[in-house]
């Protein structure tokens, strides 16, 4: 039975991963970090097939003593600072969660278990202010956000790594990807749970920032297969895993607010410069053609469908 370890297994990514690995037989261990208030609502039903580790990507030693325990064959590093807007108010902490916490992962699976294989969470938001549209894996990194050069610098040290000591390291440069489990800090969690309050009467106003930025959304659950193909192949490397379709924030409150029954959402939408970013990201758009050449994948939910499926979904949240 294939082992995987998956850090930040208790957020949106790991747990659809760890469902997609325990489909597929894995045996499945978590890394969590010890906190006050431990959140295990997304794993919650597979809670009792999991095994968790306490660990943390700013203590060295306990990332050596979770690969110990684990000794996996696959270690998905998904665990970040993840929100960027929160990167601005703690650019420092981010440098050292989402760029040099990789580098300790990768140091701590060369100590223990080099011959694993090794999977970087990266993103689009390293393209920033982009300089061709759409993006591949060759269009030159240009990060906007604290969060965007941490992860800019996360994927340079696995591409390093991979090729100064011969690890088997891949790095999914993954577009936005959405689904019930976002969280609410997230602009389309946001939209689709605000629709859903709005429609039964529990708040009457959704507050949001820039109605045209566009991005490239996608599904999770159809992100994280990708993640597990990389790590199937017989060499590793990296790829764009999006749907090459951009949409803006204006299109999610249409569809959105359509699916919840509510007509306009033009009555119940207010513009606030506080949810506006200092420095706006260009248009995100992602080619996956080289995953879908070399890894046979390709996304299998378009926009409408993701944001009318989260629409339903915090509709029976809120009205249980």
């Amino acid at each position: 039975m294939a082992r995987a370890l998956i850090t930040g297994i208790t957020g949106q990514d790991g747990s659809y991963l760890a469902e997609l690995l325990l489909e597929k037989g894995y045996e499945v261990h978590g890394m969590v970090r010890r906190s006050s208030t431990e959140t295990f609502e997304r794993i919650e039903q597979i809670r009792d097939k999991v095994t968790l580790h306490q660990g943390d990507l700013l203590d060295q030693r306990s990332l050596v003593d979770a690969l110990r325990a684990s000794k996996p064959d696959e270690i998905y590093n998904l665990a970040a600072m993840s929100f960027v807007a929160a990167s601005w108010v703690q650019p420092t902490l981010t440098a050292e969660f989402t760029g040099v916490g990789v580098t300790r992962m990768l140091e701590a699976m060369r100590e223990v278990c080099p011959e694993a294989r090794f999977y970087q969470a990266s993103s689009s938001e390293m393209y920033g202010k982009v300089l061709e549209v759409p993006q591949t894996e060759t269009t030159p990194f240009y990060p906007r956000s604290p969060y965007g050069v941490a992860k800019t610098y996360g994927h340079f040290i696995t591409v390093n790594y991979r090729e100064s000591y011969d690890l088997f390291a891949a790095g999914g440069i993954l577009f936005n990807h959405e689904s019930p489990r976002r969280g609410l800090e997230f602009v389309t969690r946001k939209i689709t749970w605000h629709a859903a309050a709005i429609k039964l009467g529990l708040i009457d106003k959704l507050a949001l920032g820039n109605l045209d930025a566009e991005r490239d959304w996608g599904y999770a659950k159809d992100y994280v297969e990708a993640m597990w193909l990389m790590l199937q192949q017989d060499t590793a490397d990296d790829y764009v895993i999006a749907t090459n379709q951009t949409n803006s924030v204006r299109e999610c409150v249409e569809v959105a607010f359509d699916e919840a029954g509510l007509g306009s959402f033009e009555p119940y939408v207010e513009l606030d410069q506080q949810f506006v970013r200092p420095a706006e990201v260009d248009q995100l758009i992602g080619d996956y053609g080289k995953a879908e050449r070399e890894l046979g994948w390709t996304p299998k939910t378009s926009f409408e469908e993701l944001i009318r499926l989260m629409v339903r979904a915090d509709l029976e949240l809120l009205s249980s």
